[in-house]
């Protein structure tokens, strides 16, 4: 469960001058090579004065959770969190509410945050995101019946499909266009029947694909989908999903990747709280990370939660913008 850091505002910083303790939280099994992935981090660091950080690999048995955890005891200020959609997640569940900042060092396969940050596969940019002190409070998303926790979204029914459906092989060769693949086993599934509540009132009965819960808006491969989210609004942007026929998903598609104002299939709405309920169990996902599937998903909404070191400028609605700039300084 999350802690309550009291005062968030006051935790924000507009530039770190000086050197801080930082910890790195790793999977090593989402890092090819963990000794150059240490010396490109170190050497980051370096030339700005910062001292060597406290090194914390994961485990199957805790994917990153205690690890974060130990990081904030150890009196770290920035935790980098390198590994896959997982690792982030459950680092992200360590430092929520602490006003310990967390920096995302893109490895693996997903990275669903560090894609919503314009920094996949770009390590020594997110180092340098760091150093130039860019850090954002963001709103965070916890899952009632677990205390699990999420910054980019939650899903229920077709986008959990297509991450089942989708081989850790497959990843590795061809990356994200993997999950198109994935997305093409499930395609012409029956929708299901599902009764979503926003906000303890507002209710819709729907015949849906997926429902979608995004606090950022970026799928896989930079696909914009939730065009009006913004990470630290108090709302969620819910995205229910009602194409059947490889028709409808194709006009569906079409209008995400125009960004047509209205997309067809497509009803969007905001809510602090949402319950989605199915008539039979479905997959779910949080940040890209598949959970246990069940009839119900329940999430409210943290309001600025997590201090994210970001690009600048700090207060745009993309999380991604000057995201190009680091990389040329970089």
């Amino acid at each position: 469960m999350m802690e309550d850091s009291g005062q968030p505002h006051a935790l924000l910083r507009a530039a770190v001058p000086r050197p801080v303790r930082t910890a790195v939280v790793v999977n090593p099994a989402k890092v090819a090579d963990l000794a150059e992935h240490r010396r490109l981090i170190c050497e980051g660091l370096e030339p700005a004065g910062w001292p060597e950080p406290l090194w914390l690999e994961t485990t199957p048995e805790d994917p990153g959770l205690g690890q974060a955890r130990a990081a904030v005891a150890a009196g770290a200020e920035v935790v980098f969190v390198s590994g896959g959609d997982g690792t982030v997640r459950a680092a992200i569940s360590g430092l929520a509410g602490t006003g310990v900042a967390m920096a995302v060092l893109p490895s693996g396969t997903g990275n669903l945050l560090a894609a919503n940050l314009g920094l996949e596969g770009h390590v020594a940019a997110a180092v340098r995101v760091v150093l130039d002190g860019g850090r954002r409070l963001i709103d965070v998303g916890e899952v009632d019946e677990t205390g699990d926790c999420f910054a980019v979204m939650a899903g229920m029914g077709f986008d959990a499909q297509m991450l089942a459906g989708t081989s850790e092989r497959a990843k590795k060769r061809i990356g994200w266009f993997a999950y198109l693949f994935g997305a093409a086993r499930h395609i012409r599934d029956r929708p299901m029947r599902v009764r979503i509540k926003l906000d303890g009132n507002r209710i819709l009965d729907r015949r849906a694909r997926t429902v979608l819960i995004g606090n950022v808006g970026r799928l896989q491969g930079g696909v914009r989908l939730l065009a009006d989210a913004e990470p630290d609004d108090g709302q969620f942007n819910v995205a229910v999903v009602t194409a059947r026929s490889l028709g409808q998903w194709a006009v569906l598609s079409l209008g995400v990747l125009y960004r047509w104002r209205r997309v067809p299939r497509m009803e969007l709405y905001t809510a602090s709280e949402v319950e989605v309920r199915s008539n039979r169990a479905q997959p779910r996902q949080l940040d890209g990370d598949l959970i246990a599937p069940a009839e119900v998903l329940r999430v409210r909404l943290h309001p600025k939660a997590l201090v994210l070191c970001v690009p600048r400028p700090e207060r745009a609605r993309d999380l991604a913008e000057g995201a190009d700039r680091v990389k040329e300084k970089a």
